[in-house]
């Protein structure tokens, strides 16, 4: 039997929107890999679809029926239990009230938004209460933003202590997305002026670290001669949430930059990606042809699993400090659906089990779960990997 917390909750862990396309693959996930004796749920608004979904995972789970759009649903919801994690996206709009919930309720919280202005709402919202209540509130725990957290924090371990640390990381990808994570990236590229006012919102009342600096660096367009890949600068949440840990946690050094790219092996592939980016930012801003691209491609829609099993990510770091270099690599499958499911589903049991750092409030998968989490996804398939030190 798993060791679990002893405040009377009589469930471990409830995964709201479980009949999404992701839901269903964490939902998979857990009934496969959850420790004997789990005690979880599936939650959504759809009884009969979560019927389904527990058909589908041939396990002991109970059902749950709440809405993100009803308060007192998800008040009870996170009443019962000391994790949840949330597959509802777009987060902006959607997925505020969980968070509240959790943050009044002292309930863990996971999900897997990419969304950076959502996550810098929600530190201005339920931070404070979150760290008198003692729940932890961890956003990013899908590809946003595992492998690239605790890849910087693999890299600064094998990096000299006490001196400044240059790192950068190069993402590389092969996979399609889900028609709901096309609807967030047209969301987020429609929302520049509100992302950075969420942005400074946040600046004006986080704390910064004493003695020390972490922050994220813009890069630019340029050939990487160690890693042999023509970078193009990522603007992701990612970076900043490398750069969170970096604040909170000594370990990075005194003075701590990252800097976020994707990587191609040629130039052509560079601009190509470019150009396609740009146009989808253009199209993004007028809501007729933002609604007609998720018309195309909708939420819900996602690649098949002959498709997933062909899907793979890299990330490399290079980290630079007293004089040393060295390169490490993050690798794995499917990234945004097969990975991202298990990440997510790691995050949540080593909450509600593992023995983590003593921290409350809005905190990075570094931050709250560390080495354990590390070892978790190791476990679950993901490769960390020193290429070079010198």
């Amino acid at each position: 039997m798993p060791t679990r917390r002893t405040d009377g909750r009589d469930l471990d862990i409830v995964l709201f929107g479980a009949t999404g396309f992701t839901g269903a693959l964490t939902a998979d996930y857990l009934a496969q890999h959850g420790p004997e004796g789990l005690r979880w749920a599936v939650a959504g608004r759809s009884r009969e679809k979560l019927e389904k979904i527990g058909a589908q995972v041939g396990a002991d789970v109970e059902l749950i029926v709440a809405d993100s759009g009803d308060p007192e649903s998800l008040a009870s919801l996170a009443a019962r239990t000391n994790v949840v994690l949330s597959t509802v996206g777009p987060y902006v709009g959607r997925g505020e009230a969980l968070v509240a919930a959790c943050a009044e309720a002292g309930t863990d919280y996971c999900d897997i938004t990419g969304e950076g202005e959502f996550v810098d709402q929600m530190y201005v919202a339920h931070h404070a209460t979150a760290v008198g209540t003692g729940a932890r509130l961890v956003h990013g725990c899908g590809f946003d933003s595992v492998p690239h957290d605790l890849g910087a924090m693999f890299t600064v371990e094998h990096l000299p202590a006490d001196v400044p640390i240059d790192l950068r990381g190069v993402v590389r990808a092969g996979g399609l997305p889900s028609g709901g994570t096309f609807e967030t990236a047209l969301t987020g590229m429609s929302r520049v002026r509100k992302i950075r006012e969420a942005a400074q919102a946040r600046k004006r009342v986080e704390p910064r670290p004493v003695g020390r600096s972490s922050r994220a660096v813009a890069g630019k367009p340029h050939r990487d001669k160690l890693l042999g890949y023509w970078l193009l600068p990522l603007p992701t949440m990612d970076p900043a949430i490398v750069a969170r840990s970096g604040a909170a946690l000594p370990t990075y050094g005194p003075k701590f930059r990252y800097s976020h790219y994707a990587g191609t092996k040629t130039l052509p592939y560079a601009v190509g990606g470019a150009v396609v980016m740009s146009g989808l930012g253009l199209a993004s801003q007028l809501k007729l042809t933002r609604d007609l691209l998720m018309k195309w491609y909708p939420a819900g829609d996602g690649p098949d699993s002959e498709r997933r099993e062909r899907s793979w990510f890299t990330v490399d770091f290079v980290g630079e400090a007293g004089g040393e270099t060295v390169h490490t690599r993050v690798t794995g499958g499917d990234p945004g659906y097969t990975e991202t499911a298990m990440m997510l589903a790691e995050s949540g049991l080593c909450l509600a089990f593992d023995d983590n750092p003593a921290v409350a409030g809005q905190v990075t998968t570094a931050q709250a779960m560390g080495a354990n989490l590390l070892a978790r996804v190791q476990a679950g398939g993901m490769r960390f990997e020193v290429r070079q030190s010198s």
